[in-house]
């Protein structure tokens, strides 16, 4: 067991399994509804507009989306979308919630290699019920001591927490795609942070690296991760 560390969290949209390619791909679809009324650069800029606005209302999820679309065709429109606008958008919003369950290379054989040796929990933002989904179709739910679908990602998520699966936040990783929500937060709550780049990253995800925290690691791949905690407990 890694110098003390006991619990290990996990991101899962893009850490283990594929989310963000499935929201550009329905980004495009929906700049093409309203290819009428802008470009599809301008499109996606009122959308990712929206989408900050809405943050604090609706939270981070498809449902969130799909609001913020019908938001924007509202406003590219001023105030004219017609019918089979809003429902074109609810259509391909429907859609995103269904979209095909792709787990990462290394995520299965990952989780297998530390759920022996560590507390293993999921610890994902986002829309309950797409979650919960997502996660008995991906196959990885059995490898968890604990799921924990919440609204944001903040340092007093991770204390919390890893207090409630472990042994508080300093004996404590969190293993992410995103620098912003799943590392810098978990850094400052005292815990190991690891970051996995993915090549599609949600632009209000962006965030610079902490590279002068002591705890703070970058692999590039999952299957990387056994390696990294054996590292750690070597220093």
């Amino acid at each position: 067991m890694a110098a003390g560390l006991s619990t290990i969290g996990f991101d899962a949209d893009d850490t283990l399994w594929q989310n963000e390619q499935f929201f550009r791909f329905t980004e495009q679809e929906f700049a093409k509804i309203l290819e009428d009324h802008g470009d599809p650069d301008a499109i996606s800029a009122r959308l990712l507009e929206a989408e900050r606005r809405n943050l604090g209302h609706y939270g981070f999820g498809v449902k969130g989306f799909t609001l913020s679309m019908i938001e924007t065709a509202i406003e590219v429109t001023d105030g004219q979308a017609p019918a089979s606008v809003i429902g074109r958008i609810l259509e391909i919003g429907r859609s995103l919630m269904n979209h095909p369950m792709e787990t990462l290379p290394g995520a299965a054989e990952t989780l297998e290699a530390l759920a022996g040796d560590y507390r293993i929990v999921l610890i994902t933002k986002g829309d309950l019920f797409h979650q919960e989904k997502k996660l008995a179709q991906s196959g990885l739910g059995d490898f968890f001591d604990a799921i924990e679908i919440v609204s944001d990602k903040k340092p007093h998520t991770y204390r919390t927490l890893f207090d409630r699966h472990g042994n508080g936040p300093e004996r404590a990783m969190m293993v992410g795609n995103s620098l912003k929500s799943d590392v810098l937060p978990a850094l400052e709550a005292g815990s190991w942070g690891v970051h996995v780049p993915h090549p599609l990253t949600w632009a209000l995800e962006h965030a610079d690296a902490p590279s002068e925290n002591q705890r703070f690691r970058e692999i590039e791949t999952l299957a990387e991760l056994p390696e990294l905690v054996d590292l750690i407990a070597q220093a």
